[in-house]
């Protein structure tokens, strides 16, 4: 496992190295016999927001106008659910860009993608470190392309919010829960929660379990738990499990906006935040997405929202994260041309200023890792990510998208959404997950 950890000083050296020239990133270019002229591509992937996905298109298509071919982006809600569909089916897309790494491994051993032709599999070692890589290596062998990163270990606040009702910013775990209690006794409510997302619904549960495993069991542990060394029912991960469950049952604790945790869209808890109803919601760097248009980010104004640090149990500071990749179904020339583009700077750089102009101008919810972008192009809050980067102690990708697919992307989602909504016990939950993992 321990190639698989997300080395510290590789993510930083990323986000800090300048690049001298894009104009060479963008893999094949146009002109006189272009062998991408007049092709096109297909992509699909479960990033759907208007903001998110326009963003995707748009980078495509400094791409595609480039090189006199059609890219064309799809994100669908229930991709989980319908990549399995269309690849059985014989009907996958060119592309896919997949946010478990465990989903990728599966198709891949499958033989349902394809490695990286050599110009792309070189291509991708360059724009992003080892660290990242790794994901997309599958029994040695490179399948994907990263192309987003995500920073999860975050909670959501109001500052001036805050200090209007006499409250301090937590360090340690114990403070969370006082600072929690306290809210519920002065009549406020500490939490927005909600893991409604269709056919994913259940996985920001996993995200709440994953980070409370780091803090509880350590780094160790949590490696362990991934890769089936120690059960799923281990009595550690129910400990787990009830103490979210605990913290979610509390009376007064959440604010569901859809009259349930379980039927409340993990994206509709940014306005009940800006709007009061509730004071934290702990979520990742890629949610500045799903705030009202016009909110306002660290600026010490008024109503800014903000973020902290989801705080530490033992004293270290883990730090949670993730991100997609794309993997391509087919060995075309222009399917792997548009993957080696998906690697380079150029891509980042791309997204980034689309997403951000079609969120008016504020956060993006877009991160990435790619060596040789301009940090210049990232606003001062998301440069704070960084910073939450730099002193963390530990960093591990996140659980369920590491873990087997029908496990990571399945049983733990749903498992886990039935015990949220009380139709499970931890233990029951936590034996059917065990019960599901693939043998072997």
């Amino acid at each position: 496992m321990k190639s698989r950890w997300l080395k510290l000083g590789t993510v930083l050296v990323a986000f800090s190295v300048i690049a001298a020239a894009c104009g060479d990133d963008d893999g094949a270019s146009g002109g006189d016999g272009n062998p991408l002229e007049g092709t096109s591509v297909t992509v699909t992937g479960p990033e759907r927001a208007e903001e998110e996905a326009g963003a995707i298109q748009q980078a495509l298509d400094v791409f595609a106008e480039a090189n006199g071919m059609t890219i064309t982006y799809t994100g669908d809600a229930d991709w989980e659910a319908n990549i399995n569909t269309q690849v059985s089916g014989g009907n996958a897309p060119d592309i896919s860009i997949f946010p478990q790494p465990g989903k990728l491994a599966d198709f891949a051993r499958a033989g349902d993608l394809v490695a990286l032709n050599e110009s792309a599999a070189a291509a991708t070692s360059s724009n992003w470190s080892e660290a990242w890589t790794t994901f997309g290596n599958v029994d040695g062998v490179q399948y994907g392309v990263p192309v987003k990163t995500d920073l999860k270990s975050l909670v959501w606040y109001q500052p001036s919010a805050f200090e209007a009702a006499g409250y301090d910013v937590p360090t340690t775990w114990d403070d969370l829960l006082a600072l929690s209690n306290t809210m519920i006794a002065d009549g406020n409510t500490p939490w927005c929660v909600g893991i409604e997302s269709g056919q994913a619904t259940g996985w920001t549960f996993t995200d709440w379990v994953e980070d409370l495993m780091l803090r509880t069991v350590g780094a160790d542990v949590y490696d362990q738990w991934v890769s089936h060394d120690i059960p799923f029912n281990d009595s550690r991960v129910v400990d787990v499990f009830n103490m979210v469950g605990d913290l979610w049952g509390t009376d007064g604790a959440v604010f569901a906006s859809g009259g349930s945790i379980a039927a409340t869209a993990f994206q509709d808890n940014g306005e009940p935040l800006v709007d009061g109803d509730c004071f934290m919601h702990r979520q990742a760097s890629f949610y500045a997405a799903f705030f009202p248009e016009g909110t306002v980010y660290a600026d010490g104004s008024e109503g800014a929202v903000d973020v902290f640090y989801f705080p530490s149990i033992s004293g270290d500071k883990p730090v949670l994260g993730a991100g997609t990749l794309a993997s391509g179904f087919n060995d075309e020339a222009a399917t792997m041309a548009v993957l080696e583009y998906f690697s380079t700077p150029g891509y980042a750089e791309a997204r980034q200023n689309a997403q951000t102009a079609l969120k008016g101008g504020g956060l993006s919810g877009f991160l990435s890792a790619a060596i040789g972008q301009d940090p210049g192009i990232y606003q001062g809050l998301e440069q704070s990510f960084l910073e939450i980067l730099s002193s963390a102690e530990v960093v591990r990708f996140d659980a369920s998208d590491l873990m087997p697919a029908d496990v990571g992307a399945g049983t733990f989602w749903t498992d886990g959404t039935s015990f949220v909504n009380g139709d499970l016990t931890a233990a029951e939950a936590a034996d059917k997950i065990e019960a599901s993992w693939p043998a072997g």
